[in-house]
């Protein structure tokens, strides 16, 4: 069997990064501007690999494949790594860069004669491997640079939403009963809360999306007085809208920080997508097993496809596009609620209004 394609391959792979270069340059905008060395990045490696592959004095045992695919597999992700690194570079003009090399390496190796079927294959089957590690670890290096990037911002504004809490905070103790500017600096301090809520949303989801989780601090919690406390928090904001029925002496092993996190979301929720002027009803109720919060508000329903994404993160309906927030709520909620060994889901019909139902087991 002919070893002629990968003594082609080496000897000519000099002129087919040239040549590469020189298409990349003309046809990937992102390519323009990056020197050679960093431009060519991990390729000449790939090539070395490929003439490898396409070797027939090479003695392909069990061992040298699985080393060869991991090798070939490092290189794909050494160069999708490389190219998440600059701003310019999209996902598309990635795959592009590898077409082009496809391209190239045809055209020199078939100059004087087609490649055989065995050649093209390989060549085209490694291509096709090297773009789908490259593409992946391009992805990957992107969540994780987005990941970084969100923890330094919540992190970085931590501290001065701390400075202006605790100077509003001063300014109110120290304003005289009955001054008109009381209710302003509560307001501001309602703001405020609701800002530093919203930044800890982004540094949980962020948390979650990195595969760790949220540090809970579990004691035994009675539910009533937990949701009575959130109700009468969320009355000061949004006036006396909450109803609340509940059994009594509701009680589980839970994180009341984080529990009323989740109540405040679905109850905030009510007020943002219900009919305004209308009553939310919070409704606790408990068996020997089992402990159910249902918050219901009036208003249209939720559609169907819809109700699907509702507990995606940064995924809205069409109906919240205008309203302010990040997306994250109920997904944060939903990852609360499942690591209390709980469940939340929805209900929501024309003439029914929507209902939001968690679960939590009774310990």
């Amino acid at each position: 069997m002919s070893n002629q394609a990968s003594e082609q391959l080496k000897q000519n792979a000099p002129r087919i990064m040239q040549i590469w270069e020189k298409r990349a340059r003309d046809e990937v905008n992102a390519s323009m501007h990056q020197n050679s060395l960093v431009l060519r990045n991990s390729l000449p490696l790939y090539l070395d690999q490929l003439t490898d592959e396409l070797s027939t004095t090479i003695d392909r045992t069990p061992d040298r494949i699985a080393s060869d695919e991991v090798e070939s597999t490092r290189i794909g992700k050494l160069h999708g790594h490389e190219r998440a690194g600059y701003a310019d570079y999209s996902m598309s003009q990635l795959i592009l860069e590898y077409h082009i090399l496809r391209q190239v390496i045809f055209q020199v190796l078939e100059a004087e004669a087609p490649l055989g079927v065995r050649e093209r294959d390989i060549i085209i089957g490694s291509i096709e491997q090297a773009v789908n590690d490259a593409a992946t670890q391009f992805s990957q290096t992107l969540r994780d640079v987005q990941e970084l990037f969100m923890v330094t911002l919540t992190h970085d504004l931590k501290n001065p939403i701390n400075v202006i809490k605790m100077g509003t905070q001063l300014i109110l103790r120290r304003l005289e009963r009955g001054d008109a500017h009381i209710d302003v600096a509560a307001r501001m301090i309602t703001a405020i809360d609701r800002l530093d809520a919203m930044i800890q949303n982004l540094l949980d989801a962020s948390r979650l999306r990195a595969g760790q989780s949220l540090n809970f601090a579990f004691e035994e919690c009675d539910l009533e007085i937990l949701v009575q406390d959130v109700v009468e928090d969320l009355n000061f904001t949004y006036g006396n809208r909450f109803v609340i029925v509940s059994d009594s002496g509701v009680r589980t092993q839970c994180s009341p920080k984080e529990i009323r996190r989740v109540i405040e979301n679905l109850a905030i929720n009510a007020v943002k997508y219900g009919a305004p002027n209308t009553p939310i009803t919070l409704t606790l109720q408990q068996s020997e097993t089992l402990i159910t919060l249902t918050l219901h508000n009036e208003g249209n329903p939720i559609a169907p496809e819809a109700q699907s994404i509702l507990f995606q993160q940064f995924r809205r309906t069409v109906s919240a596009e205008d309203k302010t927030g990040w997306g994250l709520g109920l997904f944060l909620a939903k990852s609360i609620v499942e690591a209390h060994q709980g469940t939340i889901e929805v209900q929501s019909s024309e003439g029914q209004g929507t209902s939001f139902i968690v679960k939590l087991p009774k310990i």
